[in-house]
């Protein structure tokens, strides 16, 4: 028996049913699950017995064109990837990441529409005036201290903040969002020359996406509309193999909880109150929650905001930040809401006030098998990524230098296979939103070496390097061929379009963001304002937000006390 094929008892305990309890049972307590997981198995579709389809990707001159722009064009699209890896943005603020893919499309005959949903740095870019609509996605932030020289395979960061007594590290593309961006961006105009030269009837919409690594962007775009209308949505994302994402993800809320007290010295401590203490003792119960109140599907992590300057002044307010990640929406809320529970107590216990910030949700990717299966016969028809001899010294350095195998780079593609029976956690996006809204196809292309986690430094280090363009090249070539069949074979797009219609029915999507709920947002500079053509703030969003300020008094010392003889 192995994880990915969990045995039916164990499958059972999982969902907190007992053994006596069918497989219709589980679905039928959480219909989401029933659409993701459960649909492939009530459809027949056995991991044992499944083999993947061929003959749907087809040759065409339409699609012969969209490959040969990749192909003449490969050092504008690489140079797109290595320009945003440079500014290594972080989310919410990818000022100069988001002109160039805007100017790119720009260039190309799309038009641009900025701040969708009130995200300054999100666009839309759109080619063509009628016919059916394919989105594709661009993303382009950095996360915070995965900084790291390119092409070097030892952790050596490009950015090193000196501090006495806290030392930090730059942003760096450790999700390698450098690549992600420029591959959808490419697809996309490929697309469009296709149209353009062939006189297809098609539209295109490049969706440039603000603040994928906080999981904000799409959430509240998908909430406010921005994605209806599609047809379908074809996505990829760097990872260390080559393969169509048939799966689901996880279900995530993200907050915040900030403990408001009174500061003090450290030297004489009775009476202060500490907002540091209110979010250690939070995350000190949340962690008494993990053996009797998560499922393996759950996850929880957090990170310490602003825990204070120095030693000797107690911290009147601290900040900490959660991801609640589960199976399902639904799933998510109980677990969150274990979370919330926590965090009253954290401030009755520390005499803090508790200030509770919901930033966004997003549910569970809802994959598309058709979608899956057209990527998959159009990646064995193009193949794998090609990497040299110099790329799997530096694949096999990093692998080194973090304890993994020293493998390389893969040199085939994974073959595709249906999801296991149970999902037991992992990743989330918020493409997860819009894979309810349009069928979605996914595919996972291979920026660094095998045996690296996202979010590391050793994906920042390959990034920028012949590995990440050769990654980014061929999910672009991949992604263009398929939305071609898509246009060219009609009876395909409907297929995924009728699986989506049976995966979802009876089902309502509803956005996890309570109504009225401001987005996490950034000022832009008076630059990117004037070169984007938008105003400050944006429509229904308050600014300056309203500070949060401690104003709790001083708490009592106790009673005098005689001096002791």
């Amino acid at each position: 028996m192995n994880d990915l094929h969990p045995g039916r008892r164990r499958l059972l305990k999982m969902f907190g049913l007992g053994a006596t309890a069918t497989t219709a049972a589980i679905l039928q307590a959480d219909p989401v699950l029933a659409a993701t997981l459960g649909y492939d198995e009530r459809t027949g579709v056995s991991p044992t017995t499944y083999r993947a389809p061929t003959g749907l990707a087809k040759k065409s001159a339409a699609k012969q064109t969209a490959l040969d722009w990749i192909a003449a064009d490969e050092g504008t699209i690489t140079k797109l990837s290595d320009e945003v890896w440079q500014h290594a943005e972080l989310s919410l603020r990818e000022w100069k990441s988001s002109l160039a893919h805007a100017k790119l499309l720009k260039d190309n005959g799309f038009t641009i529409e900025w701040g969708p949903a009130g995200f300054p740095t999100a666009f839309v870019a759109t080619y063509g005036t009628e016919g059916p609509v394919l989105g594709f996605n661009a993303e382009y932030d950095a996360l915070p201290g995965l900084s790291q020289k390119r092409g070097v395979g030892t952790h050596d960061p490009l950015i090193y903040n000196y501090d006495a007594y806290g030392p930090t590290y730059g942003a760096g593309h450790g999700d390698a969002h450098n690549t992600l961006g420029a591959g959808g961006t490419a697809a996309a105009i490929a697309v469009a020359r296709a149209i353009r030269t062939h006189g297809l009837k098609a539209r295109v919409k490049l969706f440039g996406s603000a603040g994928e690594e906080q999981l904000v962007g799409k959430a509240y775009a998908v909430k406010e509309g921005v994605y209806d209308g599609l047809d379908a949505f074809l996505d990829w994302h760097p990872f260390n193999i080559t393969v169509p994402f048939w799966n689901t993800t996880s279900a995530l809320i993200s907050a915040t909880f900030t403990f408001l007290g009174a500061s003090g010295h450290g030297g004489t401590p009775l009476g202060n109150k500490s907002g540091l203490d209110g979010a250690l003792l939070m995350a000190t119960m949340s962690e008494y929650l993990r053996e009797k109140n998560v499922a393996p599907s759950g996850r929880f992590h957090y990170a310490i905001i602003n825990g204070g300057g120095a030693p000797n002044v107690t911290p009147d307010m601290c900040s900490i930040w959660f991801f609640v990640r589960e199976g399902s929406p639904a799933r998510a809320r109980v677990l969150y809401d274990k979370i919330v529970e926590c965090g009253k107590a954290a401030a009755q216990a520390s005499q803090t006030r508790l200030v509770h910030k919901f930033h966004s949700g997003t549910w569970n990717l809802l994959a598309n098998k058709a979608g899956a299966e057209l990527l998959n016969d159009n990646m064995r028809r193009i193949g794998a990524p090609r990497f040299t001899d110099a790329d799997h010294t530096l694949a096999k350095a990093v692998q080194k230098s973090l304890g993994k195998p020293e493998v390389g780079m893969p040199t085939d593609l994974t073959p595709l296979a249906p999801p296991a029976a149970a999902y037991t956690g992992g990743l989330a996006t918020d493409t997860a939103d819009i894979s309810w809204q349009a069928p979605t196809a996914v595919l996972l292309s291979a920026t660094y070496p095998p045996g690296i986690p996202n979010h590391n430094w050793g994906v920042t280090a390959t990034a920028a390097t012949h590995i990440g363009h050769q990654a980014l090249l061929s999910a672009a070539r991949y992604l263009a061929a398929g939305a071609i069949d898509l246009l060219e074979q009609p009876n395909l797009l409907d297929t995924m379009k009728q699986e989506f219609k049976d995966r979802t029915e009876g089902l309502t999507w509803a956005s996890m963001i309570p109504d009225g709920n401001q987005p996490p947002l950034y000022e832009p500079p008076a630059d990117f304002l004037k070169a984007t053509g938008q105003s400050w703030p944006p429509k229904d969003v308050t600014w300056p937000v309203p500070p949060i300020v401690s104003t709790e008094q001083l708490g009592t010392t106790g009673p005098s006390l005689p001096p002791v003889t």
